[in-house]
């Protein structure tokens, strides 16, 4: 009989890795979401391979969540798109950024 000496290996979940109001963090992007919220939206459709009408909102938070293990809920995607849309815009874009240069995407 053998013996196991080590559990198997979880990802454990993350959460984004910027706060939703961290704007100052990436000030880029953040006059970007000011400025042109369309604009990055359509970047993180592109950077998502998804349509560019798709790059706004609670799908795509819910669908980036996911893949990345980020803990949340589909109600809370709608409430803080819904309720603060161009920080949860700006959030998603740094933290793709982010994951980029980590070499994570």
């Amino acid at each position: 009989m053998e013996v196991m000496t080590s559990q198997p290996q979880t990802f454990a979940p993350k959460d984004f890795q910027t706060d939703l109001m961290s704007c100052c963090d990436d000030v880029s992007v953040c006059c970007c979401g000011i400025f042109c919220l369309p604009c990055l939206g359509c970047s993180i459709a592109k950077d998502m391979n998804e349509c560019s009408a798709c790059g706004l909102g609670m799908p795509i938070r819910s669908v980036y969540r996911t893949k990345y293990n980020i803990p949340g809920s589909m109600c809370n995607d709608f409430i803080v798109t819904y309720f603060c849309s161009c920080c949860a815009t700006c959030q998603l874009k740094r933290d793709i950024d982010i994951r980029k240069r980590n070499g994570e995407f």
